[in-house]
């Protein structure tokens, strides 16, 4: 299963721009723009998506960019991505198994798990990773939505959900697919917590 989690992908500072990156910098929405926005519950013809690959020689800002101005530096505190994930569990092992054995995680050594008041452990996923606190969870394990994508979720990309479909069909643990018919799969672990593993190119 870790080869199917996707490469990380670094996108360009705002004010970078050697030739093989672009300069991205977000428009800030009016509040009537952002009505129509959050209304319609999809983007507006203003607003397109954007698209990340990775590319060998560089990471490439692909496909449609956003409304662009120019970016306050005051403002612009330099958000690169995600760094982890905090998913609370029950009881580690249970959940070592689970995201080491079935999803097939690796443990980041280099992180502290010793050195907080809680058990724990730092997985990685490609460049991020997830941290598994041993600490009781708040959510309850029964009444939550069948399909983990009505509930707050954890998404990994990956790129082959029918062989992890296959893992997950050989270990017995039951999912949903997506509602949009659009390569992607959900699951919960061992405390109930939402999983989405979405396939990307």
């Amino acid at each position: 299963m870790a080869s199917l989690l996707s490469p990380a992908i670094n996108l360009p500072r705002n004010k970078v721009n050697d030739g093989n990156k672009r300069a991205v910098s977000i428009k800030t929405l009016s509040k009537r723009e952002y009505m129509l926005f959050g209304k319609n519950g999809r983007h507006n013809k203003k607003c397109s998506t954007i698209k990340a690959k990775a590319s060998l020689g560089a990471d490439v800002l692909a496909k449609d960019s956003v409304n662009v101005e120019a970016v306050d530096d005051k403002n612009d505190f330099g958000v690169v991505g995600v760094h982890h994930v905090g998913i609370l569990c029950e009881n580690l092992e249970r959940s070592l198994h689970f995201y080491q054995n079935i999803l097939g995680l690796t443990i980041n050594e280099a992180r502290p798990h010793d050195k907080l008041p809680y058990r724990g452990a730092w997985l990685w996923v490609g460049a991020e990773m997830i941290h598994l606190m041993e600490l009781p969870n708040p959510d309850p394990l029964t009444g939550r939505p069948e399909h983990g994508g009505r509930d707050r979720h954890s998404c990994i990309a990956i790129r082959d959900v029918s062989k992890l479909k296959d893992i997950l069909d050989k270990a017995g643990i039951p999912y949903t697919l997506s509602r949009s018919g659009r390569p992607a799969i959900f699951t919960r672990d061992p405390d109930a917590n939402a999983l989405e593993f979405t396939q990307v190119d």
